[in-house]
């Protein structure tokens, strides 16, 4: 059986705070932004010159470094979900790094420059990553239960709003289909990484009080 050591509880712990602290700059950069609400798309916050676009890109940033220390943290038989979530920081990045324009336009109802294609691209590569990690997680077999339990409760709700969304952008384009399917996907995505990194350091502490009390230290 894994035991988690110091280093996979430090690397989850500050998963966990990478990931909430992502999690509440995108969000405050969306709500207080002058994007176009639930109609437009999550991105929208972080076009160079608005407001809070500093904001959304360092929240971006704060994510991306979630998943990094997040796939440090697994235990080494999920290393195709570390994989997975390694790939996915780095989309992160480059979505992060890469702004697109007003309106963040996509094909094939709208017409789309070179930024908006590679920042699209590495956005919707990222969620992908993220929803295939945990799916990937779920079939590893002798994966932790507890993790297991979180991955499979974050798998039935990411799949068909990741299904709906692909849908909704080929048949309706944007539109506030498209907006709240969104949200509630990286909600989902966001919460998924955070639960799992704070049991794996709640794992490792209880590891750790264990080996403390069997060696009397």
């Amino acid at each position: 059986m894994w035991r988690a050591g110091p280093a996979s509880r430090a690397a989850a712990s500050a998963a966990a705070g990478c990931t909430l602290a992502g999690a509440v700059a995108v969000t405050v950069a969306v709500v207080a932004g002058p994007g176009p609400g639930l109609t437009g798309y999550v991105s929208e916050a972080g076009i160079a010159g608005t407001g809070f676009a500093r904001t959304y890109r360092i929240g971006v940033f704060a994510l991306a470094a979630g998943l990094f220390l997040l796939a440090a943290a697994l235990p080494p038989a999920l290393r195709v979900t570390a994989g997975l979530l390694a790939a996915a920081g780095a989309c992160t990045v480059v979505s992060g790094a890469v702004t697109c324009s007003a309106g963040c336009p996509l094909p094939p109802f709208e017409r789309a420059t070179v930024a908006d294609l590679v920042h699209g691209g590495a956005s919707i590569a990222a969620t992908a990553a993220v929803v295939l990690a945990m799916l990937a997680l779920l079939a590893t077999p002798g994966a932790p239960a507890a993790l297991r339990r979180v991955a499979r409760l974050g798998a039935a709700l990411a799949v068909p709003l990741a299904a709906a969304i692909g849908l909704a952008i080929l048949l309706v384009g944007r539109g506030g289909l498209v907006g709240a399917l969104e949200r509630l996907l990286l909600a989902v995505a966001a919460a998924w990484g955070l639960v799992t990194a704070t049991t794996l350091g709640l794992t490792a502490d209880r590891d750790g009080r264990s080996n403390r009390s069997r060696t009397g230290v």
